[in-house]
This record gives C-alpha cells, sequence and structure tokens, in this order.
C-alpha cells in the first residue's frame, strides 16, 4: 500500500480572532476524518510595520480603510487561547499544529505546547534568521514554497540544514550557505527532516496558475518528501496532487465561506473538507502496490470476458486448420488465442462442430 497522505485541515486565522470559533473548527476537522489542523501564531507587531499594505485579495475581501497590521491584530491569538485550544485538539483526537511568524512563537509552540513539527509558510521561506532559528528548535520541518524559484528553495534548504548541523552560536555566511546549496545530497538528515509543500499563493488560486507537476519537480530537485499545500477551488486538485505522490496535503477550511475575513471565501465549508479526506483515502488505496497483476475479482471474470480458439465452421478430422475455419469466440475457458497461428496448417485430429473448442 502507499503511504498514507498526511491531512492537513488548515484553520489559519479563519476562527477571527475567536477562541471558542477555533476549537469549533478543530472539533470539525477531526470529525471530517483530517490528520491535523493548523492554526497561525504570530505577533502582529513583529509581523508587520503600520505601513504594510495588505494583499490584493485581503483588500477586496475585508475592510479596505484597515492596515494590514490592523487587521492581524484583530485575528491574534494569545498564549492562553493557543493552550487551550491545542488541549481542545487532543480532546478531539485530531494533531494540533500552528505556523510561527516568529521566534518567540515557535519557541512557545515547541516549549509550551510540545508541537512535533513545525509548518513555515510560504511568505517566509526567504526569512533566513526565522529558518535557522525554526531548525535549531530540531523538529521536522513542512515547508511551502509559493512565490519561489528553485534556486529560493535551495537557498532556504541551506539554511535549514546550518541549522540541524552546527552549533548554536554559529552564524551561517555566504560562503557556508553556497557550499550547503552545493551539496546534492542536502546534509544533515533533512531528508528525514524536512518536507516541501508546492503552492500558488492566490486566493483563490486558478486551475492555470497551480502547476501540479512542479511538485514533481520539487521531489526530483532535492530528493525529500513532497506535499501539496492549496488554495484552488473545490477538492479535485488536492486530490489529484495525492495521485501525484504528493505526502501532504493542506487545505484551508473554514465555518461559513460567507463570514467577513481575508481567507474565508477560498476555503472548503465541512463537508466539502470531509468529502476531501474521503476522496484521498479512496486514491489512496486506488494507486496500489504498483505491481501489476490481475486482482482476485479480475481473476474470476477473465473466462467469461476473455476468448478461446474455436471452429468457426464444422471442420472434419484431417482437414486443415485455416484463418477461414478458425475463429475466436468466448468463453476463454480453451486453448488462448495467443496460439492461433501456431494452428494454421496443422490438420484436425478429430471433427468439430461450429463453435466447438479447438483441443489443446
Amino acid at each position: 500500500m502507499p503511504e498514507r497522505t498526511l491531512i492537513i485541515a488548515e484553520a489559519g486565522v479563519n476562527h477571527n480572532g475567536s477562541c471558542e470559533r477555533a476549537i469549533e473548527l478543530a472539533e470539525i476537522a477531526a470529525r471530517a476524518g483530517a490528520d491535523v489542523i493548523k492554526f497561525q501564531s504570530f505577533k502582529a507587531d513583529l509581523l508587520a510595520t503600520g505601513a504594510a499594505r495588505k494583499a490584493e485579495y485581503q483588500e477586496r475581501l475585508t475592510d479596505a480603510g484597515q492596515s494590514q497590521l490592523e487587521m492581524l491584530r484583530s485575528l491574534e491569538l494569545d498564549d492562553e487561547s493557543v493552550s487551550a485550544i491545542a488541549k481542545a485538539c487532543a480532546r478531539a483526537g485530531i494533531v494540533f499544529m500552528s505556523t510561527p511568524f516568529d521566534a518567540e512563537s515557535a519557541n512557545y509552540l515547541v516549549n509550551k505546547i510540545g508541537v512535533s513539527t513545525i509548518k513555515i509558510g510560504s511568505g517566509d521561506l526567504t526569512n533566513a534568521p526565522l529558518l535557522l532559528h525554526v531548525a535549531r528548535l530540531g523538529k521536522p520541518i513542512i515547508l511551502s514554497t509559493g512565490m519561489s524559484t528553485l534556486d529560493e528553495v535551495a537557498q532556504a534548504l541551506a539554511v535549514i540544514a546550518f541549522g540541524f548541523s552546527r552549533k548554536k552560536e554559529e552564524l551561517p555566511t555566504t560562503t557556508d550557505i553556497a557550499a550547503l546549496r552545493s551539496d546534492q545530497a542536502m546534509p544533515a538528515g533533512l531528508n528525514d527532516k524536512v518536507t516541501l509543500l508546492h503552492c500558488t499563493t492566490e486566493y483563490p488560486a486558478p486551475p492555470p496558475s497551480v502547476n501540479l507537476k512542479a511538485m514533481v519537480t520539487l521531489r526530483e530537485k532535492f530528493g525529500l518528501r513532497v506535499g501539496y499545500s492549496d488554495h484552488s477551488e473545490g477538492i479535485h486538485i488536492p486530490v489529484a496532487a495525492v495521485a501525484l505522490g504528493a505526502s501532504v496535503i493542506e487545505k484551508h477550511f473554514t465555518l461559513d465561506r460567507s463570514l467577513p475575513g481575508p481567507d474565508h471565501k477560498a476555503s472548503l465549508e465541512p463537508d466539502e473538507l470531509a468529502a476531501m479526506v474521503s476522496a484521498i483515502r479512496e486514491v489512496e488505496i486506488a494507486l496500489g502496490d504498483g505491481k501489476k497483476a490481475p486482482t482476485q475479482g479480475e481473476i474470476k471474470n477473465r473466462k467469461a470476458a476473455r476468448r478461446s480458439l474455436v471452429a468457426a465452421v464444422m471442420i472434419d478430422k484431417g482437414e486443415v486448420f485455416s484463418e477461414s475455419n478458425l475463429a475466436v469466440k468466448r468463453p476463454g475457458t480453451g486453448v488462448s488465442p495467443i496460439h492461433f497461428w501456431d494452428r494454421l496448417g496443422k490438420k484436425a485430429e478429430r471433427k468439430y462442430a461450429a463453435d466447438e473448442a479447438i483441443d489443446p
């Protein structure tokens, strides 16, 4: 059987700053069958300046007069809320995860909440200080690669490799990063610790921008586990990503797409999340083990579906088999038609009625 896909239900900031709504989202994700629910951990004042503008889709979906910093402040969860949400996830039977946007949040998630894996969003792929800090926390990393080039992904991996392999007092130089980027083996156990997610950072992402084959390119280029963080509409594209070999699927979901906020419109609703999980699990089973052999069900059907050599017309004993007196018809209980040409020119050892199976 293929490896089970890790399905991350991305709640993100769809709680709209409410701890109670975040807990409700966790319970819904658990019932839908997701493995993980992921939120976002940030200190708004560490993430954006007052002059930072919102992304175009955020401008369209939120108060246009509100700055990005003001929007982030309204969506920020305090530590007490994060702790309560993590405990609710444990009760619901779903893994809690949150993307840290600063070192302080990363420390809290690892040291206080006890997360087992750290997810880094696409926006921080070039945030070298955060990448280094997170690597030095020693946890596996899932890294989204939206908006990036292969060269930028290689640079990020080099910083992470440095963090995994060097002493904490060491700081990377440009030479260090260049050396690690040139190492095709990706040192310091990145194969075991890093998963790359292909991603298109548009909300929603139109199908022509998705480019799922880039996920395969990431796997071939870096030799790491890969997955897909989806911002497209519907569930068919993440399901297709599983068929292409995604080991992780991340998908936004919400209680209601009509709620105010930046990410609700590009999110699944609860029934759709459950449908996506079910479809992915079916695709996993359908992928099988890759060996080409008939299934037990197919073996039972071979006699009815395949054909055998039969007499096309009455054939007398001693008559020579030819293309005009031999036929290929169902059932497949007799001599296989693969031997059709072997029989041509040979004499019948007995008389055959029309449609009678030719003896072996």
